[in-house]
């Protein structure tokens, strides 16, 4: 799959863009366990444009990472336009447009996933940015707001005319946010039209090695993109990338896994602060598959996401280890 002169190879898995997760550390890790391409969190136009600290310091963007996505939202030409040039400036590989955030304060507000309900706009802003960079730009989407307003394959066609290089499309409505199951078939209607021409990445529920090659097999896209389960678990591209060539998952033992979350919990703590850091990282500890079924393991786990200092945090993942986790 190719974005651009990028060559993602075949099959491309892809870390998905998500707030307060895709971090530099955490992108750099899930490179590093095989992911072919890693996306910033989400970057506010209008944020961007006013030089907020917090917002431009999601540009940056380790060499390491690379091929890195910026990826922005707003809901008016000339400020996506403005912040696309900025982002521009970054040297990122690739730009892509959010049209697809389903929380309230973005989508109420006309951007992310609101766009699906002003289409004509929508259109607008993706020409317009693509008339504004140099670099590739794309698009992430879902099918539609709302079961009655299933719009992606006719959307599809009209995002491609924009001049777009790559659409991923989130198999949800906004209106479903991220409760019931996304539905994929009309993922792979659009990669089966054959006036579409661009990659088309389909994301949503992608949870395991088996589900991921599944996908792949039935609907054709061009490349997946994986989200949540990558939250406290960056491995999992290492899984699936072994289970794509070998049919098997790979042996990655339960020490390799806690050396990969302490790393986050120090990184995290050297980007921002000790505090901060690791409210940061709790997300991470909180959904980590790494713990689930331990029996009796509440109280512990109340702790775990209650400390405030590393030397507190550390001493808990020791006894962890110690108690838990030995095999």
């Amino acid at each position: 799959m190719r974005i651009g002169n990028i060559d993602l190879g075949e099959r491309p898995v892809l870390l998905a863009p998500m707030e307060d997760v895709t971090d530099p550390s955490f992108r750099l890790i899930c490179r590093e366990q095989g992911a072919d391409m890693v996306y910033t969190e989400f970057v506010s136009a209008d944020a961007l444009i006013r030089n907020i600290d917090s917002t431009t310091r999601k540009l940056s963007i380790n060499p390491a990472e690379r091929p890195a996505a910026i990826q922005i939202y707003g809901r008016d030409i000339d400020s996506m336009v403005e912040a696309a040039r900025i982002a521009e400036a970054a040297n990122p590989d690739v730009l892509d447009i959010n049209f697809g955030c389903p929380v309230k304060k973005v989508a109420s507000k006309g951007a992310g996933s609101g766009m699906l309900r002003n289409i004509p706009l929508m259109l607008d802003i993706t020409r317009a940015v693509v008339n504004a960079v140099k670099i590739p730009v794309t698009v992430k989407t879902r099918l539609g707001w709302d079961c009655e307003n299933m719009i992606i394959t006719t959307l599809a066609e009209q995002l491609q005319d924009c001049g777009i290089q790559a659409l991923t499309i989130h198999g949800r409505t906004r209106s479903q946010m991220y409760t019931g199951h996304a539905d994929w078939t009309l993922i792979g209607e659009v990669k089966n039209n054959p006036r579409i021409t661009i990659p088309i990445i389909g994301n949503g529920d992608i949870t395991t090695p088996q589900a991921l090659v599944e996908h792949f097999d039935r609907y054709g896209v061009d490349g997946i993109m994986v989200g949540r389960a990558s939250i406290g678990a960056p491995w999992i591209f290492k899984e699936m990338k072994h289970f794509m060539q070998h049919g098997s998952l790979p042996t990655i033992t339960v020490a390799e896994k806690m050396t990969l979350l302490r790393r986050q919990i120090r990184e995290s703590i050297d980007r921002i602060d000790e505090y901060r850091g690791i409210l940061h990282i709790r997300r991470h500890l909180a959904a980590t598959p790494l713990f689930k079924g331990i029996p009796n393991f509440r109280e512990t786990r109340i702790a775990m996401l209650r400390a405030e200092t590393y030397a507190e945090l550390d001493s808990i993942l020791d006894m962890i280890e110690e108690r838990y986790l030995q095999q």
